[in-house]
């Protein structure tokens, strides 16, 4: 159970699974910035797993843990052999998608729809839990979806899946529009009501609850747990401004004493991994697409994001093209 308490634990502050963003390059990026906090891989679908054998989808390094895989699906049986396997290749967390309202997950009936059938979930939960014992079973979800009522349905659902045995979710503060906005459109048109996540905390003070969505910075995080929350799952803001998100989680959000890094030494701790990419014959976009928010704010950030943008997709780009976008930044912004 140890893996199963380190991402306990590391989940006051996490990034959310975010679809082809939080692959294992992005997460050995943003865990360059921070030890501490919990990093989610992309969605894996329980058949891809099961029925395709894509275990090279879990792929990992012990060093990106503390580290959780998020499945998609709806049948029990199926998510329960997707739940061994992952705690097999060592995950202490096994999260269950019940958020995601893209056209491809709503035609295999799992993600968001899911919210519309609370029972299902719970008979996925017990299965996979059932199956691997030694992964903590989690579920992200929305507070509900199209014409529901969230005040009602939310707690509804909480109840149904916990009794089912889940003690941690992480809730996104948005319904999902299941018809009529986009996937994109579903991460921000829908108005946000934090306050109900913070209600259902009150409600269920039993549960470990995660608050998710329009969630910007680090004060903002410290803001939500000091209010109670258990955790604070953060997204694009990871993403996109992963230096000013996660550079001080450690100290602010999880009590470590270790020094704060400077940009100039995560990419000190990034050079040795790209180093063993390039040698791979691996190309260096597939790397530093996720590094172009590093310097997000610092004059220079736009020379660091062409230079990279434009460099690193050239036929055997190499580190001089991270050396040249660091000298177009440094030393002001390190």
């Amino acid at each position: 159970m140890a893996a199963a308490d380190e991402a306990r634990r590391a989940a006051r502050l996490s990034v959310a699974p975010m679809m082809d963003w939080t692959d294992r390059r992005c997460r050995v990026f943003h865990r360059a910035i921070s030890r501490r906090t919990l990093l989610y891989t992309e969605m894996v679908t329980s058949a891809a797993l099961v029925r395709g054998g894509a275990r090279h989808l879990l792929a990992h390094d012990r060093a990106e843990h503390p580290l959780a895989v998020q499945l998609g699906g709806a049948e029990p049986g199926e998510l329960a052999e997707a739940a061994r396997i992952c705690a097999g290749e060592g995950f202490g967390e096994i999260n269950l998608n019940v958020g995601c309202p893209s056209d491809r997950v709503q035609s295999g009936c799992f993600g968001a729809v899911l919210m519309e059938h609370p029972a299902l979930v719970a008979d996925c939960v017990a299965a996979m839990a059932a199956a691997a014992p030694g992964g903590e079973i989690t579920v992200k979800c929305r507070i509900g979806v199209d014409h529901q009522v969230p005040e009602e349905v939310l707690p509804a659902f909480l109840e149904t899946v916990s009794a089912a045995g889940v003690s941690r979710f992480a809730i996104h503060a948005r319904k999902a529009w299941l018809q009529g906005l986009s996937p994109r459109e579903n991460r921000s048109v829908p108005p946000l009501d934090h306050a109900l996540v913070l209600e259902m905390k009150r409600r269920f003070p039993q549960l470990s609850i995660a608050i998710n969505g329009g969630i910007g910075t680090l004060d903002e995080a410290r803001g939500f747990l000091g209010q109670g929350l258990d955790g604070v799952m953060i997204g694009r803001a990871a993403y996109q401004t992963p230096f000013d998100v996660l550079a001080r989680a450690d100290r602010e959000i999880f009590g470590a004493t270790t020094p704060v890094p400077s940009r100039g030494a995560v990419l000190d701790r990034m050079r040795p991994y790209i180093a063993d990419h390039l040698q791979a014959g691996k190309r260096l976009h597939a790397i530093t697409r996720h590094m172009l928010g590093l310097y997000a704010g610092c004059p220079g950030a736009r020379q660091w994001r062409r230079i990279l943008s434009e460099g690193a997709q050239a036929p055997g780009a190499g580190l001089e093209v991270l050396d040249a976008a660091r000298d177009a930044v440094e030393p002001v912004a390190a």
